[in-house]
């Protein structure tokens, strides 16, 4: 073992040693580490010195349907094959499990020959506990709100025959809550599976003209009485993101009717394509948004849906386009009204 590895160095010690639900160990020779932090106990329950000396010791308290896969990783790293970053359970002595998510790291010398494996462990009990909770309330929102939403929307149709003229402006405020309703699901479908799927935040290149016709068309359909204006050709290009892009514009679009207070809302889409990326501007002619909100209402600032004025579907629409490597803001429109402008990274 080199006296420059860092499992040797004080001061590589003294750093990991003062890091809670984070355990990291070195290994130079198959099957003995050289150094497993103190924050190992905090996770496993077991002192480092008890597994210092006898890697078994560390598989043992792996959960028996990971533990087989968690042997692999690790020798795979021994045998210097790759990085390797994995998950699993370890059960402690009290018979709790904590989840932790394990990256492994090769060192190599000048001749390329692997000298040192460094493993960082950190406990992602919590984000597991959180994934848990989010896929209930998706499978909640999703299957049992919508489906009940479903009947109701139903069963109020069927009364368009036997409501008066009074009533029936009554009966059409019921039945538009209830597709707005049904919407929101949608909108908080795209949001779990945003924050809960790794395949989801894959970036790749999408063609924004087909997108940006697919949502335009389908809300024409969804808000007969609105206008849906596309000022000059929108732009046959690729841009960065995923099948998630769609759901930015149906979000935008969606709001530039929902919160306009005219008879007749009008919606205007404009594209300017550059070298680099691309400028979306959805404009419309409601109410506007006041200066002080503008940022609030995608949830800025506290980064989160419990901010003032946050709207789910405007939170997911910064989020998403975030994730793409672009932008999204509000401006004034004239003389009155909302303009909503996403820029996107070019990805042709």
């Amino acid at each position: 073992m080199s006296n420059s590895s860092l499992g040797r160095r004080r001061d590589f010690r003294d750093l990991f040693d003062q890091l809670d639900g984070v355990a990291l160990w070195t290994v130079s020779t198959p099957g003995e580490f050289d150094y497993i932090s103190a924050g190992f106990e905090d996770i496993w329950g077991i002192p480092p010195e008890d597994v210092v000396d006898d890697v078994t010791r560390l598989l043992d308290a792996i959960h028996p349907e990971d533990r087989d896969r968690v042997r692999r990783n690790i020798e795979a790293s021994a045998q210097g094959a790759h990085d390797e970053a994995y998950e699993g359970r370890v059960v402690r002595p009290d018979g709790s499990i904590r989840w932790v998510l394990t990256r492994q790291v090769l060192l190599r010398d000048d001749d390329g020959d692997v000298s040192e494996v460094v493993g960082i462990c950190t406990d992602i009990t919590e984000q597991k506990r959180r994934e848990r909770e989010l896929e209930l309330l998706n499978r909640i929102v999703r299957h049992d709100i919508r489906n009940d939403m479903g009947i109701v929307l139903g069963w109020a149709e069927m009364l368009e025959d036997h409501v008066d003229a009074g009533g029936s402006q009554y009966l059409q405020k019921i039945l538009d809550s209830g597709e707005h309703v049904v919407e929101l699901t949608e909108v908080a479908r795209d949001y779990v599976d945003t924050v809960a799927s790794n395949d989801s935040l894959t970036v790749e290149s999408v063609p924004l003209r087909s997108v940006l016709e697919t949502e335009l068309s389908l809300r024409e359909e969804s808000f007969p009485e609105a206008a849906f204006v596309v000022e000059g050709t929108l732009p046959d290009v690729e841009v960065a993101g995923n099948s998630m892009l769609s759901s930015v514009f149906r979000n935008l679009l969606n709001n530039a009717v929902q919160h306009n207070d005219k008879d007749a809302p009008r919606v205007e889409v404009s594209c300017t394509a550059r070298a680099d990326g691309v400028e979306i501007r959805i404009a419309d002619n409601g109410p506007g948004i006041p200066d002080d909100k503008k940022d609030i209402a995608f949830g800025k600032g506290e980064r989160g849906l419990g901010s003032p004025g946050t709207g789910l579907g405007l939170y997911l629409v910064d989020t998403l386009v975030t994730q793409y490597g672009g932008s999204v803001r509000a401006e004034d429109n004239e003389p009155t009204g909302a303009v909503f402008v996403v820029e996107l990274p070019r990805a042709d």
